[in-house]
């Protein structure tokens, strides 16, 4: 196995109420030194749910992504908050988005994005057993909740508003752990 790079200083640039953009000085077991700069997240991570409604349907979001200025239809997600455990926050972020609660939580999965610029994890969480449960969130408007069949899965990847990538290799994980764990 490699040896990491010596991180000799490092240093925030620029800094927003959710990301802080640091300059990383780096030397290299090899002897060259480099700088580069990464996207630093929540430093908990984020949970992304699989809400399961019965054996075949998952519950979608449909909601204003304003990174690519569109609505995006996916999976609900958040933030994990200080001090709260990835399954708390992921039944938080289902009531608050779908108006559900889950009697049953499970961590699937941890994904990362572009891990060579951004420090940032976020835990798959399938949730089963829903129950009706309305919290309020922040979000600025009613978020659509949309059924969609697992087995459909490849109807969904032709929706021209279904381009998340954490969600989509969520729901195949899940659709393909279910299908193993039934056989």
């Amino acid at each position: 196995m490699r040896q990491k790079p010596e991180i000799i200083a490092s240093t925030t640039i620029a800094q927003t109420r959710l990301f802080r953009i640091e300059q990383l000085d780096l030397r290299f077991a090899n002897g060259v030194n480099v700088q580069y700069e990464r996207l630093m997240g929540s430093p908990s991570g984020a949970v992304l749910i699989v809400p399961l409604l019965d054996a075949h349907t998952v519950l979608l979001i449909r909601e204003y992504a304003a990174g690519m200025h569109r609505y995006e239809l996916a999976l609900p997600k958040g933030r994990i908050e200080t001090g709260e455990s990835l399954l708390d926050a992921a039944n938080r972020e289902i009531m608050e988005e779908i108006g559900y609660g889950a009697h049953q939580l499970q961590h699937i999965h941890s994904l990362t994005i572009a891990p060579g610029y951004v420090n940032h994890t976020t835990h798959i969480v399938l949730a089963q057993k829903l129950y009706p449960q309305r919290s309020t969130g922040d979000e600025p408007e009613e978020i659509e909740v949309v059924p969609w069949r697992l087995d459909r899965l490849q109807d969904l990847l032709g929706q021209a508003e279904c381009t998340e990538a954490r969600s989509i290799a969520a729901l195949f994980i899940v659709r393909d752990r279910l299908q193993r764990d039934s056989s």
